[in-house]
């Protein structure tokens, strides 16, 4: 793979209940390759509700499924959502494949009781 080529992976997260950006919230990016999951990295949305770098670029990315772990139920109960315990939603994974060297976009819109992602731009 040559260093001009263009992939790259960023998320964005949003509180569907506050309207807000989703401020804090702790993300773990992990590659699957068969049965095995190797965590690459774990990073933290900053006050946009995005990472300050691309999760992954340059000689980073590399084509191949993948999985986000956020972790929506300590962010929720830091905004001090009262949640049962176990709560419904806490870690919400999203498993997604990368086919191609562009930029992979994948967003999370979350509350206390529900969730969605689509792939973004």
């Amino acid at each position: 793979m040559s260093k001009t080529d263009s992939g790259r992976l960023t998320t964005h997260v949003l509180d569907t209940a506050s309207g807000k950006p989703a401020a804090g919230l702790s993300i773990s990016l992990f590659r699957i390759e068969d049965d095995a999951r190797t965590h690459l990295k774990t990073v933290w949305t900053n006050a946009d509700g995005r990472c300050d770098q691309p999760l992954l670029q340059g000689d980073e990315f590399v084509t191949g499924d993948y999985e986000l772990l956020f972790q929506a139920g300590d962010y929720l109960r830091a905004q001090g959502a009262k949640l049962p315990r176990p709560a419904f939603l806490d870690i919400v994974p999203i498993r997604f494949g990368m086919a191609e060297r562009v930029h992979y976009h994948v967003p999370l819109l979350i509350s206390p009781y529900g969730y969605s992602t689509y792939r973004g731009s």
